[in-house]
C-alpha cells in the first residue's frame, strides 16, 4: 500500500499569520499531528507540555506538544501537535482527521469528507483521554 500526503496548514490558536503550509503524511495509526519544532515556533505555535511518544520502531521518546488550528480541504479544527526533530516529516494524525470530518479511503488512498461526524467515535476518544 502506498502513502497519502495532503497539503495542510497549521496556525497558532489565535489564528492569523501565515501559518505552516506543508505536505503532511496522512497516518491513521498516529494519534496526534507532528511537524518540525523550529517550523512550528516560527509561525507562533508554542509548546504546552511534554509527553512520551512511541516511535514506529517501538522506542519511547519525550517530545514537546502544543495546540494548533489545522486546515485542509476547506475545513478547520484544533488539534494537538508534536514538536518533532528537525527534518522530520510532518504527520497528520487521526484525531485531526476526525475533527475535520475527513476519512481515508484505503483502497484509493484518497481523503473524503464524511456526510456527518460520528458522536460515537468522539465519545470513545473522550473516554480514552479521560483514562490517562
Amino acid at each position: 500500500m502506498g502513502l497519502t500526503h495532503v497539503t495542510t496548514t497549521v496556525r497558532r490558536l489565535a489564528g492569523g499569520g501565515k501559518g505552516l503550509a506543508a505536505e503532511f503524511l496522512v497516518d491513521t495509526r498516529a494519534v496526534d499531528c507532528l511537524a518540525p519544532a523550529k517550523a512550528l515556533r516560527k509561525v507562533g505555535i508554542k509548546p504546552e507540555g511534554k509527553n512520551v511518544y512511541e516511535l514506529a520502531d517501538g522506542s519511547p521518546v519525550e517530545l514537546e506538544y502544543g495546540f494548533a488550528r489545522v486546515s485542509l480541504m476547506g475545513e478547520e479544527t484544533v488539534s494537538a501537535i508534536i514538536f518533532g526533530p528537525e527534518g522530520s516529516e510532518p504527520i497528520l494524525g487521526v484525531l485531526a482527521l476526525e475533527g475535520l470530518g475527513i476519512s481515508v479511503d484505503h483502497k484509493t488512498r484518497s481523503l473524503k469528507r464524511e456526510h456527518a461526524r460520528s458522536l460515537k467515535q468522539a465519545h470513545a476518544v473522550i473516554r480514552l483521554r479521560s483514562m490517562r
